[in-house]
């Protein structure tokens, strides 16, 4: 039911505060989940931020590349 999963990547360019406020306004994280996926991508270089369907997965895609974050979709 949820086979499209949104996939943060590491960069050089966002601020740990900058990624968290886009998971926090983007994905509906909370801070804590927020900020716990950041650290994973920053050591591990990217992180699974969120699963659904086609549609809302894409939503967020577009925003958070809008936002300057590097983002890819994946099938589950």
């Amino acid at each position: 039911s949820k086979p499209f999963i949104l996939i943060l990547h590491n960069d050089d360019y966002n601020t740990f505060e900058w990624v968290i406020e886009c998971l926090i306004k983007i994905c509906k994280h909370e801070t804590n989940q927020a900020s716990q996926c950041a650290h994973i991508v920053h050591f591990t270089g990217k992180c699974d931020v969120k699963r659904g369907d086609h549609e809302t997965i894409m939503s967020m895609y577009n925003k958070l590349k809008g936002c300057g974050l590097s983002t890819t979709i994946e099938m589950a």
